[in-house]
């Protein structure tokens, strides 16, 4: 066996009980997600609630606060996904699949670019981060993507794609070949939820226009 099969083979029987259900309901999330499915906000709840305890116990303070984020996101989500869309009258009713305009993509770019140079320098100053500016890119960038999943915009999952890329390498660079592995299913699943929610939006454009 291979030393770095071996290091994920212990890093596994080294997870804890709540890691896992926490891993297992993060791909559960995605999955769910992909298929536009409500219960996706749900175990995307659960999920970060227990990240959330997991990395305040290591001292990972940042992360901790980043998953307290996801957790309101993902009661945003919900609200979202149920609530948020608007039909002729103006009244609430469930969203659907839609694309994101040059202009907003353009200030999804802007701010993760400056939030990330922001961050990666004074990361890179003023304390021991690996990687302050890659570290920081997959953070904001998760910020804001978090954001357009709540409003089933389309491109969400090109934008996910990228980032776990980037992730990848970052974790393999720091021991976690777990998570690198993980976040290669997450690619996985990305590339799989951008087919199908396009299919399913053209599919509504289609009738629509009919």
């Amino acid at each position: 066996m291979t030393s770095w099969l071996q290091s994920l083979l212990d890093t596994a029987l080294a997870m804890s009980p709540w890691e896992i259900a926490a891993v297992v309901l993060a791909i559960a999330y995605l999955l769910l997600a992909v298929r536009e499915n409500i219960l996706c906000w749900l175990f995307a709840f659960v999920s970060t609630a227990i990240y959330t305890v997991l990395f305040w116990d290591v001292s990972l303070l940042m992360e901790s606060a980043l998953n307290v984020y996801y957790m309101a996101m993902a009661v945003y989500g919900w609200y979202q996904w149920t609530r948020g869309g608007s039909n002729g009258g103006g009244e609430p009713h469930v969203l659907e699949v839609q694309p994101m305009s040059m202009r907003q993509h353009v200030l999804a770019f802007a701010l993760i670019l400056v939030l990330t140079l922001t961050s990666g320098y004074l990361l890179g100053e003023y304390s021991s981060a690996a990687w302050p500016f890659v570290d920081s890119f997959t953070t904001w960038a998760s910020v804001i993507t978090t954001y357009l999943v709540t409003r089933k915009y389309l491109q969400n999952w090109l934008y996910w794609i990228v980032i776990d890329a980037v992730s990848v390498p970052l974790y393999i660079n720091r021991g976690l070949n777990l998570t690198a592995l993980l976040f290669v299913a997450y690619i996985i699943i990305a590339v799989f939820g951008y087919i199908g929610w396009r299919k399913h939006f053209l599919e509504k454009a289609h009738d629509a226009a009919a």
